[in-house]
C-alpha cells in the first residue's frame, strides 16, 4: 500500500515537471515569434509566469533566512565631556527637575549615555517621567544640542567669563562709529579666561567702584580669535543678556556664568482652572460662588 502511494506520488511529481518544463519551453519559443503567428490566449498563456503551486505542497522547498540579528541596534556614541560639563554630576545639575538627587545611581559618564530605560528603572530613578526626561536629554546632548554654556572653553570650577569685544567687519552697517564702537568693526560675546568675573575673594577684597561708570572703550580681537557664543546676545550698548547671565559692577560689557541648577532645564507646564477639559467648569463655580458671597 505505502509503495504504492510512494509511485503514484512519483508519478503526478513527474507530470507536473514535465508539463511546468512543457509551459517554460513555450514561452521562450512564443518570445521568438512574431505576434502575428500565435494566437493571443496562446501568448497570454505562455507568458503567463510558471508557479510553484504546480508541484504538491509537501513537496516545495523553501527557504528561511534568519534576520533576527539585524534587530541589534548598533551602540549608542559616547560623547565627550567639556569644560562647562566635565562629570555627571554637573550634566544633571543642568538639565533641573531635580535630576541631581540621582546623581549617586550612575556610576560613570559611560554609564550615562548607555544604560537603557529598564536599568535606570532598577537603578532607582523614579517616576517614569524622570528617566524619560533624562532619555530625551542626552540624546540632545549627543547630537550636540546643549543649553547655553555648553559651548564655552574656558570655564574654571564651573564659573565662565563673557566679554563684549570688536572684530573687524566688511558689512556696510558697520563702516559708521558709534558711542560703543569704532569705525568698521561690530560686537560679539566670546569666552576670555576668567579674571574679573571671579569671585571676590574676601581675604582680599576689591576696591569699590562708584555707581556711576563711563562708557568704557572695547577690546579689539581679531576675527580668527573671536568664537561667538551661542544663547547670548548684545542689549543696551554692550551689556550681556541671555539665561543664568550675572553682571559685574562696574563692567557692563563683562558678564559671570556658572553652573547652576536648572541652567538647561525644559520646564513642565502647569494646569490654569484645573487644565482645558475642567477650565469651563471650574470657572463657573468660581463665579457662583463669588455671586453668592455678595
Amino acid at each position: 500500500m505505502r509503495l504504492g502511494k510512494i509511485l503514484r506520488s512519483s508519478t503526478k511529481v513527474t507530470k507536473y515537471c514535465d508539463f511546468s518544463q512543457q509551459r517554460l519551453e513555450l514561452s521562450s519559443y512564443a518570445l521568438r515569434l512574431p505576434s502575428q503567428s500565435l494566437p493571443h490566449n496562446t501568448i497570454k498563456m505562455a507568458l503567463k509566469r510558471t508557479s510553484l503551486q504546480l508541484v504538491p505542497s509537501t513537496l516545495r522547498q523553501t527557504v528561511c533566512i534568519q534576520c533576527r540579528h539585524l534587530h541589534k541596534r548598533a551602540p549608542q556614541r559616547v560623547p565627550a565631556l567639556t569644560p562647562f560639563v566635565p562629570d555627571t554630576e554637573t550634566f544633571l545639575t543642568l538639565i533641573g527637575r531635580k535630576m541631581s538627587q540621582h546623581a549617586a545611581k550612575i556610576p560613570s559618564w559611560q554609564a550615562l549615555f548607555s544604560l537603557s530605560s529598564e536599568q535606570l528603572r532598577e537603578s532607582g530613578i523614579e517616576p517614569p517621567r524622570a528617566r524619560r526626561y533624562l532619555m530625551w536629554w542626552r540624546d540632545r546632548y549627543r547630537h550636540g544640542i546643549m543649553g547655553i554654556g555648553g559651548d564655552l572653553k574656558e570655564v574654571t570650577n564651573g564659573i565662565a567669563e563673557l566679554r563684549v569685544v570688536q572684530v573687524p567687519s566688511k558689512r556696510g552697517i558697520d563702516q559708521a562709529a558709534t558711542l560703543t564702537k569704532d569705525a568698521g568693526m561690530r560686537k560679539v560675546i566670546v569666552n576670555t579666561p576668567l579674571s574679573i568675573a571671579a569671585p571676590e575673594d574676601p581675604a582680599n577684597p576689591r576696591e569699590k567702584l562708584p555707581d556711576e561708570i563711563g562708557l568704557v572703550p572695547l577690546e579689539v580681537v581679531q576675527t580668527a580669535e573671536a568664537t561667538a557664543i551661542a544663547g547670548v546676545k548684545i542689549v543696551a550698548g554692550d551689556m550681556i543678556a541671555g539665561r543664568g547671565i550675572e553682571y559685574i559692577k562696574g563692567h557692563p560689557s563683562v558678564a559671570r556664568l556658572r553652573v547652576q541648577e536648572g541652567l538647561w532645564e525644559q520646564r513642565r507646564g502647569h494646569k490654569v482652572d484645573g487644565g482645558e477639559r475642567r477650565k469651563a467648569e471650574v470657572r463657573a463655580k468660581r463665579r457662583a460662588a463669588e455671586r453668592k458671597a455678595r
